[in-house]
């Protein structure tokens, strides 16, 4: 385990608050580890953004449950997107994992990355994060304090970025969330999957 599984008590904060500490963070499943570079946070009720601005659906149950879950979703249809689902049970508050720079199992990375030759294109992107990890929709609800099936986010002693870069979030539509500065990524680090939109 390369460092100690984050507790159930950190993920029990607003989306905004816990987005920017879990830059640098590791993320863990199996043999496959990575740093996260980038994450976007989510204020459910509040957000136009978020999948939980319009209630509770089946679909998007999870993001309701108790902190230190994972949120798993698919995004047009074709690529698994991981959220951690944060705040206080009920809330749908999450952090959607953008980005990250291999660590380890970077063979099965490749493996799952068919064409990829390059380590920071492995995790750059939130779908190409899940398919370096081998996350898909069979780990929406997993538990990442307990380490339900073999995925933990940890802390192996390298601090979050004094002065993240922020900007706003990428890929949502014109009055859906798009003006609200809630993208965080370590500047400079290979897996951000893109530079600063405004």
């Amino acid at each position: 385990m390369p460092g100690r599984p984050l507790s159930r008590r950190f993920y029990r904060r607003d989306s905004r608050e816990l987005a920017p500490l879990l830059l640098n963070k590791v993320l863990v499943h199996g043999n496959r580890t990575a740093r996260l570079v980038e994450v976007e946070a989510y204020a459910g009720a509040e957000d136009p953004g978020s999948h939980a601005y319009r209630g509770l659906r089946p679909r998007n149950a999870t993001m309701f449950g108790p902190p230190g879950h994972l949120y798993v979703y698919r995004s047009y249809g074709i690529h698994w997107c991981a959220n951690v689902v944060c705040g206080d049970e009920g809330w749908a508050s999450a952090v959607l994992l953008r980005g990250a720079t291999p660590l380890k199992g970077l063979d099965e990375m490749y493996a799952s990355r068919p064409g990829i030759t390059r380590d920071r294109d492995l995790a750059g992107g939130p779908g190409r994060l899940c398919q370096a990890l081998g996350i898909d929709g069979t780990f929406d609800g997993t538990d990442i304090v307990k380490g339900s099936d073999g995925v933990f986010l940890c802390d192996d002693g390298i601090p979050p970025p004094d002065d993240p870069g922020a900007s706003t979030r990428i890929g949502l539509a014109p009055g859906k969330g798009d003006q609200s500065p809630w993208r965080y990524y370590v500047r400079g680090a290979k897996g951000v999957s893109r530079a600063p939109s405004r």
